[in-house]
């Protein structure tokens, strides 16, 4: 698994980048060894509240949200991700 992580308009922090890995490493078990993990992460609207955007591309799944926290955003995108593995697994 290929993990590429884009941070837009804000420079990641080593806790955020730890933790974006710890999830990955959970999430693994869900994919293929050759699935290639984009995840992108943007501030908008720096003077509001729920303006932290990721997206993440897991081959041709993608999940799309805005939260409060990076973190946050990443697990909802992470919930989101698996219901469609799980769909696409049952299909």
């Amino acid at each position: 698994m290929t993990i590429s992580i884009n941070a837009i308009n804000f420079e990641p922090t080593k806790q955020l980048e730890d933790f974006i890995e710890k999830k990955m490493n959970r999430f693994e078990r869900h994919l293929n060894p050759a699935d290639k993990v984009e995840i992108r992460m943007s501030v908008v609207k720096p003077q509001t509240n729920q303006n932290k955007e990721v997206k993440v591309r897991i081959g041709g799944l993608f999940a799309e949200k805005t939260c409060d926290t990076f973190e946050e955003g990443l697990d909802a995108c992470l919930s989101a991700l698996e219901s469609q593995l799980e769909r696409r697994k049952n299909a």
